[in-house]
This record gives structure tokens, C-alpha cells and sequence, in this order.
């Protein structure tokens, strides 16, 4: 099966039947291949991420190219199928490099496709899913932080310098990597074989991070100047806007799995779940995980509008960024938090999953950019003055 394209507009945030129908294949192969016993055996092994499971999410749904449009051999999706897939993604806290080579570095990559599309080769190679890629930024990084100066290149092209915290670089086989050089900003494509990596113990086990290591290796040029920057900031924009999604699909998961706990367990005599108190609590939690979907569609949306020949503002669409960012991110760590104690003695085990999405989501809330950072962007772009 491969991913449908060219899905019509839903009205307003709500999901379209092309986007309900990738969420149901999704969560087919990730019910099969990605339960929690599957996730929780695979972070007590040195590989990272089941390449099996990749494999099937990558080539047979055509997940790697999602956003990758059909001229390069992708599939030509918006970020509103690729933010349905992330909200699957985290509701499994699922081990794959999606975010880091699907929408970060293919999004870096489109941006420099207009540049004499030197970066059009390598797009199409991560479309069909040969290769993965990551783009080469601390994942703290943040739309509106500038151009990183950990690496520079000298004139002849090699670059020198060491970035801490990528994601998914342990398995990509290419690296999209900012480089500060004698003509100002660039990114370069390097083959991830020719640097050093070393992987620093993560919060986040499904989501390792690598600490990458450059002692003069050459790159070759995608883009350079104000182009480069561009493709930068809109790859971080666009990962910040759709790992929202991924935190509304773990803040639902623990939800879900709570209330359904909560149903079955028994104590002095009642269902656990009966109890005013904890009502009340998943009353307001539940509050929460739908306006963190109104928030994260929200942003979606205009990443998706943005897409398109009438182009949003890029004011708009970072201004729903930040909003979702903002809010869903601190949901999420609530949801966790909630799911972990109110599943009391077992949530506090490591055979339980509850573990897992509570270090997802504290991951995910300083991932590309921390909620501070999206509130003080927020702040600038609507005109209030910032906090003291």
C-alpha cells in the first residue's frame, strides 16, 4: 500500500476521509509490528530503531516521501496526512527516524530545491526509502534561534565542527549539516560514514540522540546564503509545528489507557474509576488532550496552507507554531504524569510502557524549542511585551 496524495481539503481542523484512511493503515502495521512489548524489548538492544518496521512504514506506505512532492518520487502529501501520521507515531511512542529524516531533513531539502536542485538526487533517494537522512541541528533547536555556527567549512568545502543531540543520526546513512563559511551560511550534504558518531545516554530511549563529530569532511553544497537560511528555519518551523501532533497522539494514548485502567481496577470494594476525585481529573485532562488537538490541527493546517500556490503569511503560520507548541507540549508531560500515578504501583515499573511515554514527552518539550521559547516567540509576533 502507498500513501494516498492529494487529499481534498477537510472543513475547518477536521480530519479528511483520506486522512482517516492513513491513520487506519498506520496503525495497522504499528498494532502488528509496534506494541508496547515490541518497544519496550527494543530499547534494551544496542540498535535503535527495528528496520523491519521501517522498512514497511517507509517503502510500502511511502511514508519516507510523504511530503516529498511526486516530481522527485515522492508522494506529494501536506503536512496535514504527515501530522496524522506523527499523532499515530507517538501514540506508540514508535522507534523510527520519521521525524528526523521525513519532515526535518526533507524539509531542509525541498527548501533548497529551487537552488539548482542540487538537492533533487538526494530527494529522491529518500523518497523511494533508500537512504535516511538527518538534519545535523541539536533537536533543542528552534525556529527563530538563527543559523548554528558548530560547524564551518573552509574554502575548499570541508567541514570541521561537532553537533550534540541530533536526532536519528545513528541510523541515517546521509546528513544534511549548517555550515558557517567563508560566504556565509550553507548546507551541505555529507555522507554520515565520514563522520564520527558517539551516542550519549537519551531521556528518550525510542528517540536516541548523537553527538556528530566533523574533522575536515567534504560536503557537497545544497544551498548556500539567504537560501540556506530559509530552508533551515522553515525545516525547524515545520518539525515544531508537526511534533505537536506527535505529543497530541502520546497525551491521547495515556489518556486512553488511563481511563481504561481506571475501569477495570478495583479497590475497596468499587472501580477505581468511580471515585469523584479521579473523575474530576480525567474530566479536566480530557479538557486538555482536545484543545491540544484543536491546537496541533490548528498548526497543521497552516503548515499545509502554506503549501500552497495562495500562499498563509508566514506570520500566521508561525504564530499557530508557537500557539501549538506553546500548549500541547506541557499537555503532553501532564497526560504522562497523570497516566503514570493514577496506574499507581504498576506505572511505576519498567515493564509497564507508561514509563516510555512519560520520557517521550518530557523529550518532546524541549524539542525544537522549549514552550518559554515558543511563548516569547508568540509574544513578539501578536505585539505584547515580553515577560520580565
Amino acid at each position: 500500500m502507498t500513501a494516498t496524495t492529494h487529499s481534498p481539503a477537510a472543513p475547518g481542523l477536521l480530519y479528511s476521509e483520506v486522512e482517516d484512511d492513513l491513520r487506519a493503515a498506520v496503525r495497522s502495521v504499528l498494532a502488528d509490528r509496534c506494541g508496547p512489548a515490541a518497544v519496550l524489548g527494543r530499547i534494551e538492544t544496542d540498535e535503535p530503531y527495528d528496520p523491519a518496521l521501517w522498512r514497511v512504514l517507509a517503502s510500502e506506505l511511502g511514508l519516507a516521501g510523504l511530503l516529498v512532492p511526486e516530481e522527485y518520487g515522492g508522494q506529494g502529501a501536506s503536512a496535514r496526512e504527515a501530522a496524522v501520521v506523527l499523532e499515530e507515531l507517538g501514540g506508540a511512542v514508535a522507534p523510527t527516524p520519521f521525524l528526523g529524516s521525513a519532515v526535518l531533513a526533507a524539509t531542509a531539502l525541498l527548501g533548497c530545491a529551487g537552488a539548482g536542485d542540487a538537492a533533487a538526487p538526494l530527494l529522491g533517494r529518500l523518497a523511494c526509502g533508500e537512504v535516511t537522512a538527518a538534519l545535523a541541528v541539536p533537536l533543542p533547536a528552534a525556529p527563530g534561534g538563527g543559523f548554528p555556527a558548530g560547524v564551518r567549512a573552509d574554502a575548499a568545502g570541508r567541514l570541521s565542527g561537532t553537533v550534540t543531540s541530533v536526532a536519528d543520526a545513528l541510523t541515517a546513512g546521509v546528513l544534511v549539516v549548517p555550515a558557517e563559511g567563508p560566504d556565509g551560511p550553507a548546507l551541505h550534504e555529507v555522507a554520515a560514514e565520514a563522520v564520527q558518531v558517539r551516542r550519549p545516554v537519551s531521556l528518550d530511549l525510542t528517540r536516541p540522540l548523537a553527538d556528530v563529530t566533523l574533522e575536515g569532511v567534504p560536503g557537497r553544497l545544497l544551498a548556500a546564503g539567504d537560501t540556506a537560511r530559509a530552508a533551515l528555519e522553515r525545516a525547524l518551523l515545520t518539525g515544531a509545528g508537526l511534533l505537536a501532533s506527535e505529543q497530541l497522539g502520546t497525551a491521547q494514548w495515556c489518556l486512553d489507557e488511563t481511563v481504561g485502567y481506571l475501569k477495570q481496577r478495583h479497590q475497596f470494594g468499587r472501580v477505581v474509576g468511580s471515585f469523584q476525585a479521579l473523575k474530576h481529573r480525567l474530566a479536566d485532562l480530557w479538557l486538555e488532550v482536545v484543545s491540544a488537538r484543536a491546537a496541533a490541527r490548528s498548526a497543521a493546517a497552516a503548515l499545509a496552507a502554506g503549501e500552497s500556490p495562495a500562499q498563509t503569511a508566514e506570520a500566521e503560520i508561525a504564530v499557530a507554531v508557537a500557539v501549538a507548541q506553546a500548549y500541547v507540549s506541557p499537555v503532553a508531560v501532564h497526560a504522562a504524569e497523570e497516566a503514570v500515578q493514577l496506574h499507581g504501583g504498576i506505572g511505576m515499573t519498567w515493564e509497564h510502557p507508561a514509563h516510555l511515554y512519560l520520557k517521550r514527552a518530557k523529550a518532546d518539550q524541549i524539542a525544537l524549542g522549549s514552550p518559554g521559547h515558543h511563548r516569547r516567540l508568540l509574544a513578539a509576533r501578536v505585539g505584547l511585551p515580553p515577560a520580565p
